[in-house]
């Protein structure tokens, strides 16, 4: 019989993240060159937030307001992190099951969730990790039978 999997186990550690005063585009950059949908938001070791790509797209585009590109790249430029993000987000420990994990994030309705232990940021675990972990039980369990 197989130990019971934590979160620990599938989680994604040592994310990359962003502050509250980085500008908008830094988080922007770091989503496109990672493909990232979601960064954490450390001030000072401490995790104070989320933003996510859709965070991202409310906070640069209106699609009710033609702007001109001069415009987009000052709000890129200029509008911090923290103005957007979703602050103090729900977070999950390390020891969690995966259950719980994926029993939170649903019923949350959201892609991930931030892992912390004793105050710190540990990983993160999203839709991704979880499908990555539903294809092995499934793999391993077709090729059990």
């Amino acid at each position: 019989m197989q130990a019971k999997r934590v979160v620990r186990d599938i989680m994604s550690p040592n994310p990359v993240t962003v502050t509250p005063r980085n500008a908008i585009r830094t988080a922007v950059n770091l989503m496109r060159e990672g493909g990232y949908r979601r960064l954490p938001v450390v001030d000072r070791g401490r995790l104070v937030g989320i933003i996510t790509d859709r965070d991202l797209r409310r906070a640069a585009n209106s699609p009710f307001v033609v702007r001109e590109q001069w415009y987009d790249n000052f709000i890129l430029d200029h509008i911090e992190v923290g103005s957007c993000m979703t602050p103090n987000p729900l977070t999950i420990e390390p020891h969690a099951t995966i259950a719980e994990a994926t029993r939170q994030m649903r019923n949350h309705k959201i892609g991930g969730l931030p892992v912390v232990a004793d105050g710190q940021l540990v990983g993160i675990i999203t839709e991704t990790d979880l499908l990555d972990f539903l294809i092995e039980l499934l793999t391993t369990e077709n090729v059990a039978a």
